[in-house]
């Protein structure tokens, strides 16, 4: 997990130093919009990895999963708002259907849902944000 998480971070820190670069080339909007679908897109990174930290830890807190999945759906929620991009529309309807699946596997009373579409769904958010 901690190679993937440092892919993500090696990826975002190579958007932020070519984005600049181009700004000549782009307007300030576009690189406005990819930058903010780069940050919370790496924002939603760090809430998989906390929702998987969650699952693990179910029998300490099953409050957590809640929250991660809450915190989730929040980022979702704010770079759906500021993309106009079909690929990170895609990306983001994605990543929805599969956090709704674990939230209804939790509720079912699934102590280990399968966390991969989640995982693999950030992932490609990260991907299509990256210019």
């Amino acid at each position: 997990m901690a190679a993937r998480h440092r892919r993500i971070a090696i990826a975002i820190t190579s958007v932020l130093i070519a984005v600049p670069a181009g700004i000549g080339l782009v307007g300030c909007d576009a690189v406005n919009k990819a930058l903010d679908c780069v940050q919370t897109a790496d924002t939603i990174a760090e809430s998989v990895t906390d929702l998987q930290q969650a699952v693990e830890n179910a029998g300490d807190d099953p409050a957590q999963a809640d929250e991660a999945l809450d915190k989730i759906d929040k980022n979702i929620d704010e770079i759906g708002d500021k993309t106009e991009s079909t690929d990170v529309n895609k990306a983001i309807d994605d990543l929805q259907k599969a956090v709704d699946n674990v939230r209804d596997s939790i509720d079912k009373g699934d102590a280990t849902p399968n966390l991969s579409p989640v995982v693999d769904a950030a992932g490609e958010l990260t991907k299509v944000c990256t210019p």
